[in-house]
This record gives C-alpha cells, sequence and structure tokens, in this order.
C-alpha cells in the first residue's frame, strides 16, 4: 500500500513558478514509476508527466513539455512536478500517482492516488 500527499499548490500569476510535492508513505515508493495529472473543471483528468522508478527516464504530455519538470527522491519518498512559465491554461486540480501497468497516460493504469491540490494561474 502506497500514500500519497500532495502539497505545495497555490495561486500565481501568468508566467510564474510553482513546486508540487507528493510525499509518499510505504516502503515500496522506490519501486513505483511515479505519475502526475490533473483536472480542471468539467474537464477529463489529463497526463501531464511521469518519471521511472529510478529517474532515468521521464515523459511529458506535449502541452507541459519545456515548462514543467519532473524529478524524484526516493530517500525521502518525494516526486516533484516544477512548472515553470505557467499559463491560465494550466489551472487544475494536481494529482500524483503510482503507475501499476499499462499506458502511462491513461489514469486507469495508476494504482494509488493522492487527494490533489489546487493549481490557480491568474493572467
Amino acid at each position: 500500500q502506497v500514500q500519497l500527499v500532495e502539497s505545495g499548490g497555490g495561486l500565481v500569476q501568468a508566467g510564474g513558478s510553482l513546486r508540487l510535492s507528493c510525499a509518499a508513505s510505504g516502503r515500496t515508493f522506490s519501486s513505483y514509476n511515479m505519475g502526475w495529472f490533473r483536472q480542471a473543471p468539467g474537464k477529463e483528468r489529463e497526463f501531464v508527466a511521469i518519471i521511472s522508478w529510478s529517474g532515468d527516464s521521464t515523459y511529458f504530455a506535449d502541452s507541459v513539455k519545456g515548462r514543467f519538470t519532473i524529478s524524484r527522491d526516493n530517500t525521502k519518498n518525494t516526486v516533484y512536478l516544477q512548472m515553470n512559465s505557467l499559463k491560465p491554461e494550466d489551472t487544475a486540480v494536481y494529482y500524483c500517482a503510482a503507475f501499476d501497468s499499462g499506458s502511462y497516460y491513461c489514469p486507469f493504469s495508476y494504482e494509488y492516488w493522492g487527494q490533489g491540490t489546487q493549481v490557480t494561474v491568474s493572467s
């Protein structure tokens, strides 16, 4: 079992930056590929980024490529999402999740989810 708790969300102006953190409990955190998703009001949950268990591989949605980075510290059981050059369309609740199997961009491929943290980007 893995429990995930996101933090770091907030209100920021367009062009600004935020760093989200996802703290995990459970000894198996380091064995999971970890992803970030987001969900805006009235929209489906969408893939943002994923990082391999070792941190060697990362993938990003086209909408955030070049602006967001994902990293992890397995000694702290934490995964991060650094968000730069934020846009109003990045406004959403952001979730971290532990990947199980299947397509990494599909929410149903993830086994554990955090409760989410709100990110609001003002224009």
